[in-house]
């Protein structure tokens, strides 16, 4: 009992005694002209004595923070918040409670200007399972689209067709902020102006919580906001200048536009409004060359002639976000694209027929087709997203998202005699409808377990495409046109898509990693008129891993693995012919199958003061390749045909770096080698045995690049230019493609107003630029296409910020597979 009463008077001394060695730091971190609270502004408590970092809290909505159980000492206070000059503030060595007055902070009138606070800022950035790319850095792509911007890594190509390649796939999964794309991704990527985009990201490994769709893997896209406790105002507007070359071109091209941006993030609202319109027409020419043979028959029609495009866009999108407290968070999103393009192709094809025993010219004729192709995407999405946060800090997200997107086309056709072109020979229309509408509900549940954290969700995908394609053949004698069913069709496409996954990550000392699996179980439900409906069943596993490890003075190693499915699509599955153009039908497989990919990649990164550089070598396995092969459909008409070719493999190596040379000398890099390779067959008999045995590899490579000079403080110049080497196909080849570009930037206003003059599509006639030519090859047929694309244009976009947006806001985005545009 003494020992207990002893104890018992010792505590009693010690603990207020303690209590008295302790102290605490209250304050609150205010603007210095409002007096307002900086929400969620960051703190950072040092010893006086030693500079030595105790600790670092962030503030809450109001701008207070605390400080708890500190040895009594004298410290000094520094606080940050973007928009603002960093502030100090000593605090005195006392026991108890230090209640600091408020730490008013200064805004920072340098940060508003945008080109000198972020003229040396790094192009590119790598992480475990993707590289960063800012979208800022690459002066070619001001004024255009997300597109435009996709051109500058080394992980993209775009082609003279605009067809957008992903390490040489042009399977692959986008999101908007996070969000899937349903609809083509090239239509939303084509409305996104680049003056909006922060960062493009390419995730070639993705984690088991993303989509497996999209074979080559993901291109996120992230769009600008407004910062904290501020508004922001962004305009661009686009011009362009005559054309140099006009091709002799029906009409002159047009291209103009402007964007605008205006944001708000005040107290628990967060609020984002945008819109664009973007004409950017195009003149060029079409050289081909097409023959068959049949039996003793050699046909040749080579043409020559216009082929230009109309091409405008306008979008609408707005977010909001709503915090009721740090543990519920409501958003919201909106979005609405419409996209038209005109293709033009007037033409004039000289057809000869030869007996081929007799060496006899047996027919020849010679005519003016006029082509015109017309394809409207209008795309309507809106997402709701509820994020909830428990007291273990784990973290429950409910996500909804609907889309309905009207894909129609119209293609007329009108065949005319040479010379005078005063008789019709042919005239034909093919309108078709391809509307879509989809929705996904989706749960994800992330808790902390250990040194990392668990991720498990569960998605439901519902998607309906239903088609209608025509074909109607004018009779010219009533002027009617009447409806051909051999070319027509009414097709219906759904899809249900169920999965399940998990996935842990986390870090221990200088490793990094990344684990799961998803599971997903997929019907795929697909009918032709007059045909039977084909159902398909997949259940499938998807894998996925990501390390990495630090060691040495800014050296990281990583490696990962995934598996993904690249899905069919209406066009593909669709086995009714569509007569594309004079010389072309097009048509799918009703029993083609998606195909399946395994990706490996293993990499290392180097950082050092002036920039860094990044080496990746890859494999990707593919199996039921789709391609688009040819066959003859009579003497002057060449079918299309959507098939599995077997398996592809490609090995390759991706490298890319960025240096500061100089304050005023910029460089970056990227480059893509890989080994292209199939093996399979086509046009399976009855027998089940391939007709075409395929064999055929390349060596492909790619390059983006460009240098930047700061020749002033408020002048800056950059050459950049793009290049695609020859490529093999299934049955033949595409020549390279090439396009520099030269960009001035001058900066007015202390940065707000910015001009920026464009040259693109460098040329000068020996260059050889924005032209492509495409050739393909079989047994009794052969095709070859020049497409010559118009080179030298200038633009000139100015650009007016109020206040510098600066991080991404939760726009919707669709999820549909690509090439449906």
């Amino acid at each position: 009992m003494k020992f207990l009463f002893t104890l018992t008077l010792l505590l009693g001394t010690l603990v207020p005694a303690m209590a008295q060695s302790q102290m605490a730091v209250t304050g609150k971190i205010t603007d210095q002209q409002t007096g307002q609270g900086l929400p969620y502004a960051s703190a950072a408590l040092f010893r006086s004595a030693d500079s030595t970092l105790v600790s670092g809290v962030l503030a809450d909505d109001k701008g207070i923070f605390q400080f708890e159980k500190l040895a009594v000492a004298a410290y000094y206070l520094e606080s940050q918040y973007m928009g603002y000059r960093k502030s100090r503030m000593s605090v005195p060595a006392q026991a108890g409670n230090v209640a600091l007055p408020p730490v008013a902070m200064q805004p920072d009138g340098r940060v508003l200007d945008a080109v000198e606070v972020t003229g040396n800022r790094s192009a590119v950035e790598n992480k475990i399972d993707r590289q960063v790319y800012r979208a800022g850095a690459f002066l070619g792509s001001q004024g255009g689209t997300a597109v435009d911007v996709l051109k500058n890594t080394p992980s993209v190509t775009v082609n003279s067709e605009g067809d957008i390649a992903l390490r040489g796939s042009t399977g692959f999964l986008v999101l908007v902020n996070g969000k899937p794309v349903q609809t083509d991704p090239a239509v939303v990527l084509n409305q996104i102006p680049a003056n909006s985009i922060e960062n493009v990201e390419i995730i070639t490994s993705p984690s088991a919580r993303y989509d497996p769709d999209g074979k080559s893997g993901i291109i996120n896209i992230t769009t600008k906001t407004v910062a904290k406790n501020s508004q922001s105002l962004v305009v661009n507007v686009q011009g362009g200048l005559p054309s140099v070359h006009t091709y002799h071109n029906l009409k002159n091209p047009q291209r103009f536009g402007a964007d605008a941006a205006w944001g708000i993030r005040a107290g628990k609202w967060e609020v984002n409004l945008s819109g664009n319109y973007l004409r950017n027409d195009l003149t060029g020419r079409r050289v081909g060359d097409v023959n068959t043979t049949i039996g003793d028959v050699f046909t040749s029609f080579p043409s020559d002639g216009e082929r230009s495009f109309k091409r405008y866009n306008y979008t609408a999108r707005a977010s909001v976000s709503y915090t009721a407290d740090p543990s519920n968070v409501i958003s919201a999103g909106f979005y609405k694209g419409y996209r038209f393009q005109s293709r033009r192709a007037d033409l004039v094809y000289n057809n000869t027929k030869t007996n081929l025993v007799t060496g006899q010219n047996v027919g020849r004729i010679t005519y003016f087709n006029s082509n015109i192709a017309q394809k409207t995407a209008d795309v309507t999405s809106a997402n709701l997203d509820y994020l909830h946060r428990f007291g273990n800090k784990s973290e429950l997200t409910l996500s909804g998202l609907i889309e309905s997107a009207g894909l129609d086309g119209l293609t007329t056709n009108i065949n005319l005699a040479e010379p005078g072109r005063a008789r019709t020979l042919q005239s034909t229309r093919n309108p078709s409808e391809n509307p879509l509408n989809a929705y996904r509900l989706q749960a994800d549940y992330v808790v902390p377990i250990g040194k990392g954290k668990l991720e498990t969700g569960y998605q439901y995908r519902n998607q309906v495409q239903k088609g209608m394609f025509q074909y109607l053949d004018q009779n010219l004698e009533t002027g009617e046109f009447v409806l051909v069913p051999e070319f027509s069709s009414r097709t219906r496409l759904v899809n249900h898509i169920h999965s399940m996954y998990g996935q842990y990550s986390g870090k221990s000392g200088k490793l990094e990693y990344s684990g799961g699996l998803r599971y997903e179980y997929a019907t795929r439900q697909f009918s032709a008129a007059g045909t039977g409906t084909r159902n398909l069943d997949l259940s499938n596993f998807f894998p996925s891993a990501q390390l990495q490890y630090t060691w040495g003075k800014g050296w990281r190693g990583k490696a990962g693995y995934t598996r993904r499915v690249q899905r069919t699509t209406n066009n593909e599955l669709n086995p009714f012919p569509e007569r594309e153009h004079s010389e072309t039908l097009e048509s799918g497989d009703p029993d083609i199958l998606p195909e399946f990919i395994g990706m490996a990649e293993v990499g290392v990164v180097k950082e050092f003061e002036k920039g860094s550089a990044f080496a990746t070598l890859y494999n990707q396995r593919i199996k039921n390749v789709v391609n688009r092969v040819n066959s003859v459909y009579n003497d002057t008409i060449v079918n299309r045909i959507y098939t599995n070719a077997g398996l592809a493999t490609s090995w390759g190596i991706e490298l890319g770096g960025n240096t500061n040379l100089t304050k005023w000398w910029q460089l970056y890099a990227g480059a893509n080698v890989y080994r292209y390779a199939i093996e399979g067959g086509l046009f399976r008999n009855a027998a089940g045995v391939n007709t075409v045995v395929v064999n055929t590899s390349s060596v492909v490579y790619s390059l983006n690049a460009n240098t930047t000079f700061k020749i002033a403080p408020s002048w800056q110049v950059q050459w950049g230019i793009s290049y695609l080497s020859q490529r093999v196909t299934a049955q033949g080849e595409d020549s390279r493609f090439v396009n520099p570009v030269l960009s001035v930037k001058k900066s007015f206003l202390k940065g707000k107003l910015t001009a920026t003059l464009q040259w693109q599509n460098m040329d000068l006639g020996i260059v050889g630029s924005n032209q492509q030519r495409i050739s393909t090859w079989g047994k009794d047929f052969y095709t070859t296409t020049n497409y010559i694309q118009e080179t030298d244009i200038f633009l000139l976009n100015l650009s007016y910020n109020l206040n510098q947006l600066t991080r991404k806001a939760k726009l919707p985005a669709s999820e549909f597979g690509d090439r449906e545009f």
